[in-house]
């Protein structure tokens, strides 16, 4: 038995909880423990800082306390430059969290990204997100050099390929595979959105052993999507994570229809913002109420909580959705926590 497999036998869906062994379970980590176990798992991501602080990241996750059960550390979201995905989630891993290394296409080649994915598993992360990555051309970083030696099913293929069979793609052997639980995205609103369903599978069939969707604004839109992911026995291989996020205000809601590809934002919604005497607080109940009709649709795992620049609002929705029945998501205690660097 090593290190980490000592370390994870404090670990459970909830504080104190045995560890048991799962059918599947692939990885060390808690949030695959989650799913495994049959809860409605929540998840959310963390906005990198411009800072080399550690503290900063920290404290930014402190935000999520009890509310999540994993965190995803974003990887040039929106093509800016921040703190690396890998650096951020080394830290909160060290503290005990349950973070989510997303690993873009568009920054890396396959050399790159097979090195980090085992760097990752050696510093304790267990799980990995494969994402096709934001174009550079919207970012602070305009004139950067995009790579996309892999897609983000090449992708997935790639990390399979790393664990399952223990090589490189070059077919070198490794000397020990990394334990990871591989994660992809979906976005059942983009049209066609007929074809939504089949891009799904192809995930599937390429390792992908959670989604998390983009945000859900649009119930019935989403419904059709499940029912035929059910349908099809996706949803007897695969997680489900449907985003989500609260809306501020009429005026953003519009932006993102307008510009952000594949989120669909109802008229009644934004006229809905519109009229309200408290625009943020009637996007609160909205989440809040997205959240809810989300986990009764049948094939549904979880939900992602998206809010950029508005962490404070994640466990207010969460807590009011009462999505989580009453199950409490692992915290650390912060008056033990230390970095614990070494210089």
């Amino acid at each position: 038995m090593n290190k980490h497999d000592i370390d994870v036998e404090r670990v459970g869906t909830n504080p104190g909880d045995p560890l048991v062994s799962l059918p599947g379970h692939v990885s060390h980590g808690r949030f695959e423990r989650v799913l495994r176990a049959g809860n409605f798992a929540v998840t959310t991501e963390i906005a990198p800082p411009d800072s080399s602080d550690p503290d900063e990241v920290l404290k930014r996750a402190s935000l999520f306390d009890g509310y999540v059960d994993a965190i995803n550390a974003t990887d040039g979201s929106g093509g800016n430059c921040h703190m690396s995905s890998l650096a951020v989630c080394a830290i909160l891993t060290r503290v005990g969290y349950s973070p989510i290394l997303q690993i873009s296409c568009r920054d890396r080649n396959r050399i790159s990204i097979q090195g980090d994915t085992l760097g990752a598993a050696a510093l304790g992360v267990c799980n990995v997100l494969s994402l096709t990555g934001d174009d550079v051309g919207a970012g602070d970083h305009p004139e950067a050099k995009p790579v996309f030696d892999l897609d983000s099913i090449s992708l997935t293929k790639t990390l399979r390929v790393l664990r399952d069979e223990s090589r490189f793609l070059s077919g070198r052997k490794l000397d020990l595979a990394p334990k990871i639980f591989i994660g992809s995205t979906i976005n059942p609103f983009v049209p066609p959105q007929h074809s939504r369903v089949n891009q799904l599978a192809k995930k599937i069939n390429a390792g992908a052993e959670y989604i998390q969707s983009q945000y859900c604004f649009d119930i019935p839109v989403l419904k059709d999507f499940m029912k035929r992911a059910v349908d099809m026995g996706l949803t007897e291989n695969c997680y489900i994570l449907i985003g989500v996020g609260v809306l501020p205000s009429a005026r953003t809601a519009s932006w993102m229809r307008e510009n952000v590809p594949g989120v669909h934002i109802p008229d009644e919604i934004i006229n809905r913002l519109k009229s309200a005497d408290k625009p943020l607080r009637e996007g609160r109940n909205i989440c809040v109420e997205l959240m809810q009709e989300i986990k009764e649709i049948p094939g549904v795992a979880g939900l992602h909580v998206m809010a950029y620049r508005q962490e404070k609002w994640v466990g207010d929705v969460v807590k009011s959705s009462g999505v989580l029945a009453g199950r409490t998501p692992w915290s650390p205690d912060h008056s033990e926590t230390t970095i614990g660097l070494v210089s």
